[in-house]
């Protein structure tokens, strides 16, 4: 099997690996960026259509090149083609259809493997975004196989879905947006619990020109692991899911969805409550209750007993040249979002770089 090597691979063409191969083409390192889609951008281009990013234009970019002037929000499809164009304009070396299935250390290299593909590296960042493998409920199998079935990550629009009932499980933002929408179209209920919402509108001029202000900096530069504030609500938002942002409930409520307790299991085919009932007559089940991280793939004695990977703002604790970008809460309570992104891949480059000239420096003063 042919080895290709270079100083740096970065794993993950998304905003994450995107920007960290911005700071590494300023040191002029040798790198690679793989990524498993088939075109750039194409993590954002197939979630649900009517996606609209929650930052305003302004705020959405990465280092480097602001978002294009026009409207006040971006959809998903515009900032999947501003991420074309940012690899573009800054010619990175992106292989798409590439999916990474191992990281494991050989010697004083890391050895990436992708199917038959074999890649040598001196550096490791993954940077494969905040979530990987969607989350469905082990119970799901024992529905009724005619009930149409969907994760969030599958759901583009109310076209896939059957005539009658439809039950959307998770009441965070994905679950808000769809089930807002598909209640044009179908009766609609709507499973479990909210952890709070935005109380403004995130698409009016006092929202755009000030609150987003607000809350990047507070996301970005007071609620970091630095600060005992920053811990707290860190360790609060781990534990529960994220605030409804651009829909509010008594939207939901207009809306004519009926609010229900959380789906917790099947009987006879068909979904039950926690408060025990029985929903006989649902035909659509839309699970929005979020993705699992999953490194696994990554054969290195990194990982603490909470299964997440040991790390100081990205920079893995014990395996020298293994850094991370875009982790829920690498540093900031805004790491693993637009605004907080670049800073974190400027961070561990900066370590990376520093890591690599001291060890030439050395290794020339012992020659």
């Amino acid at each position: 099997m042919e080895t290709e090597r270079f100083d740096t691979i970065v794993i993950g063409a998304g905003q994450a690996g995107l920007v960290t191969g911005y700071h590494l083409r300023n040191t002029g390192r040798s790198f690679v960026i793989l990524d498993g889609n088939d075109r750039i951008g194409d993590n954002w281009r197939q979630r649900y259509d009517s996606l609209k990013l929650f930052t305003p234009t302004y705020g959405t970019f990465l280092e480097g090149m602001r978002f294009p002037k026009g409207a006040a929000t971006a959809t998903k499809d515009q900032f999947a083609d501003y991420l074309e164009t940012y690899a573009t304009r800054f010619e990175l070396p992106v292989r798409t259809g590439v999916r990474v299935d191992g990281v494991r250390r050989e010697g004083d290299a890391y050895v990436v493997t992708a199917g038959a593909a074999r890649y040598e590296a001196a550096n490791v960042i993954v940077a494969s975004g905040a979530h990987r493998d969607k989350m469905v409920p082990a119970f799901a199998k024992d529905l009724d196989p005619a009930i149409v079935q969907l994760h969030s990550s599958e759901y583009r629009n109310p076209s896939q879905l059957r005539d009658g009932p439809v039950l959307v499980v998770g009441v965070g933002n994905s679950g808000g947006d769809i089930s807002l929408e598909v209640a044009a179209t179908h009766p609609t209920l709507l499973s479990g619990i909210e952890s709070g919402h935005i109380p403004v509108d995130i698409d009016g001029w006092i929202a755009r020109q000030v609150a987003f202000r607000v809350i990047r900096f507070g996301g970005t530069r007071v609620l970091t692991r630095r600060t005992p504030m920053g811990r707290r609500a860190i360790a609060k938002s781990s534990h529960k899911g994220d605030p409804l942002v651009r829909v509010k409930p008594k939207q939901l409520a207009a809306a004519g969805i009926e609010r229900v307790a959380r789906t917790v299991g099947a009987r006879g085919g068909r979904p039950v409550l926690e408060d025990d009932r029985v929903l006989d007559d649902v035909t659509n089940i839309v699970w929005c209750i979020g993705f699992r991280h999953d490194l696994s793939w990554i054969d290195l004695p990194i990982f603490g007993e909470d299964g997440a990977p040991v790390h100081d703002r990205g920079v893995a604790t014990t395996e020298p040249g293994l850094y991370f970008v875009g982790l829920p809460f690498q540093f900031s309570l805004a790491s693993d979002v637009i605004p907080g992104v670049s800073r974190d891949a400027r961070y561990v480059v900066q370590q990376l770089d520093r890591r690599t000239r001291a060890g030439t420096a050395a290794a020339m003063a012992v020659a």
